[in-house]
């Protein structure tokens, strides 16, 4: 089972609404469980450089199955695996990547976003991935 376009059009759809809210334009990552890209949304005024970031995101969340900050737990000093973040070509592990999952907790893919703090990050990938449950 694969995320489909339309439930990757749903996440953009709701990542965009959730910056727009906030007022910041953002990049928005879909990858599907395979770890390619499905879908990509950079608004207007995004970053730049927040775009290998949002791929990043999503690229660990898809990897890992989990929210990238959970990653970042396991990788710091002191942490179960520290310098997991080097591993898979290097991995993003600070908050904004989030997966996504099917009903019956099949993984999907997983989206990623990038642009503004990584408060606001994390605020608009929850909104997305919410975004594919409402579709």
């Amino acid at each position: 089972m694969s995320i489909t376009q339309e439930q990757a059009d749903a996440v953009l759809a709701a990542g965009r609404r959730a910056a727009e809210t906030l007022g910041v334009p953002m990049n928005i990552a879909v990858l599907d469980a395979g770890v390619h890209l499905k879908a990509f949304a950079r608004m207007d005024g995004a970053l730049l450089g927040s775009i290998d970031i949002a791929l990043g995101k999503a690229r660990t969340s898809a990897l890992f199955g989990m929210a990238t900050e959970a990653i970042g737990e396991f990788s710091k000093p002191g942490g179960t695996s520290p310098g997991l973040e080097q591993t898979n070509g290097g991995l993003v592990v600070f908050a904004g990547g989030l997966p996504l999952r099917a009903a019956d907790g099949t993984l999907l893919g997983a989206v990623g976003v990038s642009g503004g703090a990584v408060a606001q990050d994390l605020q608009v990938a929850t909104a997305a991935a919410a975004g594919m449950a409402a579709s």
